[in-house]
């Protein structure tokens, strides 16, 4: 599974840590981990947690990565902005039942953590806890297994919700105010690696037109 790291802008600082901590149990389980930033508190590309749900919105959408972990100062602000996107289902994670349940029973593509909030002394320790709990299942099984079948069926009742109620990818991209979207992609890390890990040829197209035109 490849997984995308993504980090707003007031918790920027902590992104080498919790980019070590989750390669190290992606490593672990066999899953690879890209880190799309923000990098530190320098960093001039500075993403918001609108942003960073509308960049994990692409991530997903055109298949670039498989999953998305991001977060905030109470991880709230994140899970909500990745949820208004479309085949994007994001957990609010505080702890490592959250994070098992959250995969096994809802079968999520997303996670967001609170890098702020309780975020102290041995917070490294807790997160590498939550990232184990997150990345040890393939998720979608069902907990406990005497309620897996009822669970798979609201999930796919939400995933067809979500169809409804959501437009596709593309169509959110284009209808989207167009620069704040050049402000989400504009950097140099996403237009040297996105189009490469990118496997919807209309959405690269069409980002690879909005940066061509900036």
């Amino acid at each position: 599974m490849k997984i995308a790291l993504i980090n707003e802008n007031s918790q920027a600082g902590k992104n080498k840590l919790i980019f070590d901590v989750l390669e190290k149990v992606a490593r672990k389980h066999g899953d690879e981990v890209v880190n799309f930033g923000m990098y530190d508190d320098n960093d001039k590309h500075s993403l918001t947690y609108v942003k960073a749900g509308l960049l994990a919105g692409i991530l997903l959408n055109s298949k670039a990565v498989d999953f998305v972990v991001t977060g905030c100062g109470t991880g709230q602000g994140a899970m909500l902005a990745l949820n208004s996107f479309p085949n994007v289902l994001c957990g609010h994670i505080t702890d490592a039942i959250d994070a098992f349940m959250f995969r096994e029973i809802n079968d999520g593509n997303a996670a967001s953590f609170a890098f702020a909030k309780g975020f102290g002394w041995g917070s490294e320790l807790d997160l590498e806890n939550m990232f184990d709990k997150l990345l040890c299942t393939k998720g979608g099984n069902g907990y406990p297994k005497e309620r897996a079948i009822p669970e798979k069926q609201n999930k796919k009742i939400l995933d067809d919700v979500k169809k409804i109620t959501h437009n596709e990818m593309l169509s959110v991209l284009k209808e989207i105010d167009q620069q704040f979207l050049i402000d989400t992609i504009d950097y140099e890390f996403f237009r040297n690696n996105f189009f490469k890990m990118c496997k919807d040829e209309k959405i690269a197209k069409f980002l690879q037109k909005v940066l061509n035109k900036k």
